[in-house]
C-alpha cells in the first residue's frame, strides 16, 4: 500500500496500468521543480496533456496539480530534454514486481530507457536500446553493480512473484520464516499484500513458508496481481492510500483512478498551488557545519553497532564460519573463484545458499548469518572477527576527531559584502574607448565596419581623426580636444597591426574631420573601413606600444583599458601589456587571474558582474602580448 514512505510493487503495478491506458502519448518537457522530484509533461491523443510526477525512492503518479517550471532548469532535466523530447512513449514497464519502472520513448529510430528506481535513494537513470547508462541522475557504485555513465544498467531479479510456479515454490522451500514474512520481504509484497494473500489461500499466517501449500499461495498472488490491473477501486485514509481495499480500515473515496487518489494523498510537491515558499530560516556557517558533524558522528555510531552485529553473528555461528572457510579453502586449491561462484549459484540447498556474493579479486565472500558478513577466505575465524574490530576502532576514532573539531568551532563575524554601483552601458562601449587624464572620451572601431561606421555616424567636427601608419589599425576619434595626445597616440599605436606584428613601436598621424574622405581619384578604389587623407597631417613618431587593463571603483564599477598613464590614475588595481607571445584569449584569462587577487574577499561577490573575462578581453590588443608587469 502507498504510505508516506512511498508505493509498494502492488502500488506501481497499479498506477503504471492507468498509464498505459493513455497510450499513445508524446514527451513534450522534462522538468525537475525541486531537488530530486521530476515531472514529465506528456501530449496524448485528441489534444490531451498529462503530467507525471516522480520522487525516486518514493512515488510515481498522475498529478493535476499546476507545476511551476523552473527558470533555469538543471543540467539532469536539459539532457532527458535532448534525448527525448518529442518522442513518442512505446511503453511504461514494471520490472517484475520490482519498485523499477521503465519508459520505452522512441526517437530518431532509436529506442531510449528511462528507469526509475523508487526503492532505497532511488535514481533516475536515461539508458540507451541496449541499456548502457547515458546519464544517472545520481551516480551509484554498489558492490554488485555499478549506476555511472557508460556502465551496463544491471537489473536485480524479479521476484519469486512473477517468476512463474517453479520459481515461486523454490523460494517458499527454502525459506525459514514464517509465509506471511516469506512473501513479504522475499517475494516483495510488504506486509498487508502478504496478510492478504495468506488470508485468501485459506492458509494459517504462523505456518512455516517451506510447509506451506505453494499452488494455493502461487494462485491467491497470481490474483492480487490480477486484480492490481482490473480491479482498481482506489480507498484511502490519512496513513494509507491502496488500489483496492485490503480491510484494512480505509475507506473508498470520490476517485475512480488510483492516480487520481495518490496525487490527493501526497502533497504536492514544486506546485504553485503550495502558495508561497515559506523563507528559509538563515542558518550560521557554524550551525552547518555541527549539524554534518553530529550527521557523521551518528553514521559512526551506525557503523559501529553493524560491526559489532558481524562480530557477535561471526562467533555465534563459529562452527559453521569455520567449516565453511575451510571448504573454500580447499576448493581454491583445485578451482578458480569463477568455478566455486557458478557452484555455489547452482546449489538449491545447504550451506552455500547462505553465501550471498563473491568476490575474487579480494577472495572474500559474503554470507548471510542473520547479518551480512564479509568473511575472507585464507583466514581463520578470528581474523576475520578481528578486521570488524579494527573497523570499530577506526570509527571511534573518527568520532573521538569530529567531538573534539565541534568543541573547537568558534563563531565567525560574518562577512561584509560591499556592493559598489555598477558601470552603465554606453553607446561606446562596443567600441574600443577609454578616457584620456583630462577627461576627454576616445574611441576606435575593432573592425572595418566599425571603423566605418565611427566615420560616418560619430564623427563630428570639433572631433579629431587618428590613426597609425600602418596597415590594419583601428579608426580612433577623439571626441573634443585635450593636452594628453600622447594617450591618444598611444592607444591608436597599440590597437593596431603593429602590436600583431610584434613592433613595439609605430607611426600615427591626426588629421581634422574635413581632411577625412570616402571619394577617390580617378582610378582609385577606397575599400570598406579605409578613408583618403587629404592635406597636411601632424605626426606622432616611435610611439611606444602599451596597454594597461584595471578595475575602476569609482565613480561606477568597471574593467577599463588603454593607455597606460590613462588608465593608473582611475583604478584600484592595474596590469600592463606589451606586443608578446600568449593569444588574446589566454592573455586575458591570466589578466582576469591577477585582478582578482587584488580584490579583497569580502568584495568578490558584488564583482561577478564586472570582472570576468568578457569584461577583460574587450581591453586585450589583437595578436599575442606579455604581462610587462604585476602590481
Amino acid at each position: 500500500m502507498a504510505t508516506e514512505k512511498g508505493l509498494s510493487g502492488i502500488d506501481v503495478r497499479a498506477a503504471i496500468t492507468e498509464w498505459n491506458r493513455l497510450l499513445p502519448l508524446w514527451v513534450y518537457k522534462v522538468y525537475i521543480i525541486s531537488p530530486g522530484v521530476m515531472v514529465i509533461r506528456l501530449h496524448g491523443k485528441e489534444h490531451a496533456r498529462h503530467q507525471i510526477l516522480i520522487e525516486p525512492g518514493r512515488r510515481a503518479h498522475l498529478t493535476a496539480h499546476p507545476i511551476s517550471p523552473p527558470k533555469n532548469p538543471p543540467a539532469f532535466a536539459m539532457l532527458l530534454r535532448k534525448y527525448l523530447q518529442g518522442g513518442r512513449v512505446l511503453g511504461i514497464r514494471q520490472h517484475g514486481i520490482q519498485r523499477i519502472l521503465i519508459f520505452d520513448v522512441g526517437k530518431h529510430d532509436r529506442v531510449y530507457h528511462l528507469v526509475v528506481e523508487l526503492f532505497d535513494q532511488g535514481n533516475i537513470v536515461l539508458c540507451d536500446d541496449d541499456y548502457h547508462i547515458i546519464q544517472p541522475f545520481s551516480t551509484h557504485r554498489f558492490r554488485e553493480r555499478e549506476v555511472v555513465a557508460g556502465a551496463c544498467y544491471a537489473f536485480p531479479p524479479e521476484g519469486p512473484a512473477t517468476s512463474g510456479f517453479e520459481a515461486f515454490a523454490g523460494f517458499l522451500a527454502n525459506e525459514e520464516r514464517d509465509v506471511v514474512r516469506a512473501l513479504a520481504v522475499g517475494a516483495m509484497l510488504g506486509g498487508p499484500y502478504a496478510e492478504y494473500v495468506v488470508k485468501a489461500a485459506g492458509i494459517d499466517k504462523t505456518t512455516p513458508a517451506s510447509g506451506a501449500d505453494p499452488s494455493l499461495l502461487y494462485k491467491a498472488v497470481t490474483e492480487l496481481l490480477s486484480r492490481a490491473e482490473t480491479g482498481i477501486a482506489p480507498v484511502m485514509n490519512s496513513r494509507e492510500c491502496l488500489p483496492f481495499a485490503l480491510d484494512t480500515g480505509a475507506r473508498g473515496g470520490d476517485f475512480s483512478l488510483f492516480n487520481e487518489a495518490l496525487d490527493a494523498f501526497y502533497p504536492p510537491s514544486g506546485s504553485k498551488s503550495q502558495g508561497p515558499e515559506k523563507q528559509k530560516e538563515k542558518v550560521s556557517r557554524e550551525a552547518r557545519i555541527r549539524a554534518q558533524q553530529e550527521a557523521a558522528v551518528a553514521k559512526f555510531n551506525k557503523n559501529i553497532a553493524r560491526c559489532e552485529r558481524a562480530v557477535d553473528a561471526i562467533y555465534s555461528n563459529y562452527p559453521f564460519v569455520q567449516e565453511l572457510l575451510g571448504t573454500l579453502q580447499d576448493a581454491r586449491r583445485s578451482r578458480s573463484w569463477q568455478e566455486i561462484e557458478a557452484i555455489l549459484k547452482s546449489q538449491a540447498s545447504g550451506p552455500a545458499t547462505k553465501v550471498l556474493a563473491v568476490y575474487p579479486d579480494r577472495a572474500a565472500v559474503d554470507v548471510d548469518l542473520g547479518e551480512r558478513v564479509t568473511l575472507v577466505v585464507g583466514e581463520s575465524v578470528e581474523a576475520n572477527a578481528s578486521r570488524y574490530y579494527e573497523e570499530i576502532k577506526k570509527f571511534r576514532r573518527k568520532i573521538a576527531g569530529a567531538s573534539t573539531a565541534m568543541e573547537r568551532v568558534a563563531a565567525r563575524p560574518e562577512r561584509k559584502v560591499v556592493t559598489l554601483p555598477l558601470m552603465k552601458k554606453r553607446w561606446y562601449h562596443r567600441f574600443r574607448w577609454f578616457y584620456t587624464s583630462d577627461g576627454v572620451l576616445v574611441v576606435g572601431g575593432r573592425d572595418a565596419s566599425q571603423n566605418e561606421e565611427l566615420v560616418k555616424k560619430y564623427m563630428e567636427g570639433g572631433d579629431l581623426f587618428v590613426h597609425a601608419d600602418v596597415h590594419g589599425a583601428s579608426v580612433v576619434i577623439v571626441k573634443g580636444s585635450t593636452a594628453h595626445m600622447d594617450e591618444v597616440a598611444v592607444f591608436a599605436a597599440s590597437y593596431s597591426g603593429a602590436w600583431r606584428s610584434g613592433h613595439f613601436s609605430a607611426d600615427v598621424y591626426s588629421a581634422t574631420p574635413g581632411q577625412v574622405s570616402k571619394t577617390p581619384e580617378s582610378g582609385e578604389y577606397v575599400s570598406r573601413g579605409s578613408f583618403i587623407i587629404r592635406g597636411e597631417r601632424t605626426y606622432y613618431r616611435d610611439v611606444a606600444l602599451g596597454v594597461a587593463i584595471g578595475l575602476q571603483r569609482a565613480p561606477e564599477l568597471g574593467v577599463i583599458g588603454g593607455p597606460p598613464s590613462a588608465v593608473r590614475s582611475r583604478v584600484s588595481a592595474v596590469v600592463e601589456l606589451r606586443p608578446g607571445r600568449f593569444e588574446p584569449n589566454d592573455i586575458a584569462k591570466k589578466v582576469l587571474r591577477i585582478l582578482k587577487e587584488k580584490v579583497p574577499a569580502d568584495e568578490q561577490r558584488g564583482m561577478k558582474a564586472v570582472l570576468n573575462t568578457e569584461a577583460v578581453a574587450a581591453f586585450v590588443p589583437p595578436g599575442g602580448s606579455d604581462i610587462l608587469e604585476e602590481e
